[in-house]
């Protein structure tokens, strides 16, 4: 009987631990695969910041959004572009030189992460570029 008892503690301890494990390491999440939840542009974005930042953080944080607007400027280093000179987005895949123009057109997908009130710029990661 005691032998029994022992057995099932240590089955329900074990898939206790393997419960908490799959919670706690779940996969990461693939922006690019995922469908976006809002179209719009760096500076309409930008506008509703300004406008009322706590709304707009609950519209757009940590969402997946694709923008667009013309290139300000690019960092071949920090792999990352700047947009309209309002949104700062870093991209995924590696920027070639002479891949991406200043004043082009552009419109990247990635994960919207916030407003940075003290620079007056939004900011994104894990953008790949829309074709």
């Amino acid at each position: 009987m005691k032998r029994k008892r022992i057995v099932l503690i240590l089955i329900v301890v074990v898939l206790l631990g393997f419960a908490g494990y799959s919670y706690l390491y779940k996969g990461h999440r693939d922006i690019a695969s995922e469908k976006e939840s809002y179209l719009v542009t760096a500076n309409s974005i930008f506008d509703e910041f300004k406008v009322d930042e706590a709304k707009a953080n609950q519209k757009y944080l940590d969402k997946t959004i694709e923008v667009y607007g013309k290139i300000s400027s690019v960092d071949l280093e920090a792999n990352s572009v700047i947009i309209d000179e309002k949104l700062f987005a870093v991209l995924k895949d590696k920027i070639k030189n002479g891949e991406l123009m200043v004043l082009s057109n552009i419109k990247v997908k990635g994960r919207f992460i916030g407003y940075d009130d003290l620079l007056g710029e939004l900011k994104m990661d894990q953008c790949t570029v829309v074709k």
